[in-house]
């Protein structure tokens, strides 16, 4: 075979090569893939994040809140989520997780045996206490970066709540904190006069009975114009100070 057959091969192969090419970027524009609306199922442990369109997520409380009112049965359901790599045995053994019994009140990377991640061991000081539980099942990744643990979290406070008083009943049986008082309602606002002048409620001035209000200068020398000119200043004179009229005698 001649150097001219081997040309057209490497030809056709090239006309080949760049014809399926074309062919994959027009196919990819139209059919080009997109996230669907709503997910078809939802994966354990991820929160749906609210919609950007709806209301404004009501600020959390502290975990102290949420405690009170956990619910133990509660508790262990939501656990269930965790069970696939965790024990709550005593003695259990380790899994994916270390065995949780135990744990509240523990410090980091207390279980000997497991694998820690170093970013856990670089926590070793800190302790289980009930706020740092929360921080944690409420982010993972975010309360300790760069662990080992792939769980989402709980969106959910008073699941967070139920899940540590769970965990808090195996083993550990610490008492729970006490919940802190309400903030006070703010007082109302003081009453803003005109021209921005703010007066205090307690201080404004009542009119006092049997007292027409003051009247301006300006309508006192109006009025005291457009009076007759035996009327000024005589005894029978008018008095448009703003107080009632004197009966005739």
């Amino acid at each position: 075979m001649d150097s001219f057959e081997w040309n057209k091969i490497a030809g056709w192969v090239l006309t080949a090569a760049i014809a399926v090419l074309g062919l994959s970027i027009v196919t990819g524009m139209i059919y080009a893939p997109h996230a669907p609306e709503k997910p078809g199922y939802i994966v354990e442990g991820v929160e749906l994040e609210a919609d950007a369109a709806g209301p404004a997520a009501e600020a959390e409380k502290p975990i102290a809140f949420y405690l009170a009112s956990a619910n133990l049965e509660k508790g262990a359901n939501v656990f269930k989520k965790c069970a696939a790599c965790h024990t709550i045995t005593p003695g259990g053994a380790n899994g994916i997780g270390p065995n949780l019994y135990a744990t509240v009140g523990k410090s980091h990377a207390h279980v000997a045996g497991f694998a820690y991640s170093s970013a856990m061991l670089e926590t070793k000081g800190k302790t289980w206490d009930f706020d740092g539980l929360n921080e944690w099942l409420k982010s993972p990744k975010a309360y300790i970066p760069g662990n080992k643990m792939s769980f989402a979290g709980l969106g959910k406070p008073q699941d967070r709540a139920d899940v540590i008083a769970y965990l808090n009943s195996q083993g550990s049986n610490l008492p729970l904190p006490a919940v802190p008082a309400e903030t006070a309602a703010a007082a109302p606002a003081d009453t803003a006069a005109p021209g921005g002048t703010v007066t205090p409620a307690a201080e404004k001035t009542p009119v006092l009975p049997g007292k027409a209000p003051d009247v301006a200068e300006a309508e006192i020398n109006a009025a005291t114009a457009a009076q007759p000119q035996n009327n000024r200043g005589g005894p029978g004179a008018s008095d448009v100070t703003g107080t009632a009229k004197n009966e005739k005698q």
